[in-house]
């Protein structure tokens, strides 16, 4: 069984790796900053369910700080990947605060490849995003030219790709990127739509779209994201693969099953669209069906209804869920 470091253990998409990894036999140090860029009773929620594993460390620690991830590298001489999982994500508060955005994305992970070096830790798994792919031809395949970000996020998230090849052409890492496709599901991010949109119809507060709801996204459930990610750690060398549902749907749709599953009708008021979102997503999974024999299984429908359903279970503290955080 293998030994591995998780950055953001307590995110949604770090969390259930993590878990998965475990499920597995494996041994996970985990370490997250615990942020309160969205409220964090939710990393609090996941990391007491990781608790639950004897073979889970967890250190609060940020990824900016060099001297303690030193630290964590230096008791644990023996990781065998690293899954860098950590970021600042959302689109539309990147074009607020890039700075920050700057500060975790690129120089955090420039703190991560150093030790990995140092160390001798021979493969980094690294979250990226698809939101590089604005402007391009859908589907949306790894081949495609993503040199022009058209927010803070994407370009950070650029600079970090970027560095991480640095990194294998010039110390022989291998170096697994991860495209990951709107991830929705239980205990999720909730400044993003599925989590604010279900929120708010539960609790009967108006649900805001920006743009008119036409916009299509590659919903993925967390759990295909996760197998996904578990699975790219039979890859070596340098690769970019897109994990997504390869099947958008329009955020009216999104809305429409969420009114399904609820039993409630949503109030449904429209703003203007955001210069930084792009109109649709939509993965091309060919290289992730070849290299990883993998394909998402859950459809939006049940995806969604597991949601819903996780909401109901938890409402009473869910219900209390600060949603004013606006990602995109």
């Amino acid at each position: 069984m293998g030994s591995y470091l998780v950055t953001g253990v307590c995110g949604f998409i770090g969390s259930k790796v993590a878990e998965f990894l475990l499920r597995e036999g494996h041994r996970v140090t985990g370490l997250d900053n615990m942020n309160s860029y969205y409220d964090p009773t939710l990393k609090r929620y996941r990391l007491v369910l990781l608790r639950n594993f004897v073979d889970f460390r967890f250190f609060e620690t940020d990824v900016r700080d060099p001297g303690a991830l030193r630290n964590i590298f230096a008791e644990n001489r023996s990781f065998d990947a690293i899954f860098h999982l950590a970021a600042m994500a959302g689109v539309r508060y990147s074009v607020r605060c890039p700075e920050e955005y700057v500060s975790v994305n690129v120089d955090g992970t420039l703190n991560i490849l150093k030790l990995c070096q140092e160390f001798g830790v021979r493969k980094l798994i690294l979250a990226s995003t698809s939101s590089l792919y604005a402007g391009q031809p859908l589907p949306f395949s790894e081949e495609l030219p993503v040199n022009m970000p058209i927010s803070p996020y994407a370009a950070s998230k650029k600079a970090a790709e970027v560095l991480a090849y640095t990194y294998h052409y010039l110390y022989n890492i291998d170096v697994i990127i991860l495209r990951y496709f709107t991830v929705y599901g239980p205990a999720g991010r909730p400044d993003m739509s599925v989590f604010r949109f279900i929120h708010a119809v539960l609790n009967d507060d108006p649900l805001v779209v920006y743009g008119d709801g036409t916009q299509r996204r590659d919903f993925t459930y967390i759990d295909d994201i996760a197998e996904g990610t578990t699975r790219s750690l039979s890859l070596s060398g340098y690769e970019i693969v897109n994990l997504g549902s390869s099947s958008p749907h329009s955020l009216r749709e999104v809305i429409s099953l969420i009114e399904e599953f609820t039993g409630k009708k949503a109030k449904v008021v429209y703003k203007p669209a955001e210069k930084a979102d792009i109109p649709a997503t939509w993965a091309s999974i060919e290289k992730a069906k070849r290299l990883l024999n993998w394909e998402p299984k859950v459809s939006l429908e049940e995806g969604l209804a597991r949601t819903v359903m996780w909401f109901r279970e938890n409402w009473e503290w869910v219900q209390g869920i600060d949603v004013s955080r606006e990602g995109g």
